[in-house]
């Protein structure tokens, strides 16, 4: 069997006021699967708990990000992988402790086949 990429969808989420790195990653993989449907894993006799998840995000400081916190928005998968690296957007606001937090996501759904 080998491992093969099924999907790649991208998103995009932003915390607005409170610099919440974690709420914008959240945001930005909530909105990569607000396209996805998957059906496809019944076709070939595997269901969403056989997916493999490999989820990037990008934000201004990594260390920031709950990667539980993100892996827990997935209702299925046997093996959720998160990684946050340097990226995504700080955007200042009117007060120096206020500011937007804008994170991207790229999730790819594999599976062993």
């Amino acid at each position: 069997m080998a491992v093969r990429r099924c999907l790649l969808e991208m998103g995009w989420g932003a915390d607005l006021h409170g610099g919440d790195y974690t709420k914008a990653a959240t945001r930005a993989v909530q909105n990569a699967l607000q396209h996805v449907s998957l059906g496809f894993p019944g076709v070939i006799g595997k269901s969403g708990t056989d997916l493999i998840l490999d989820v990037t995000i990008g934000v201004a400081e990594p260390g920031k990000v709950d990667k539980q916190a993100i892996a827990n928005l997935f209702p299925y998968g046997r093996q959720k992988n998160i990684t946050v690296v340097k990226g995504g957007l700080d955007i200042p606001g009117d007060r120096p402790t206020d500011f937007c937090a804008v994170a991207n996501a790229a999730v790819i759904l594999s599976l062993d086949v």
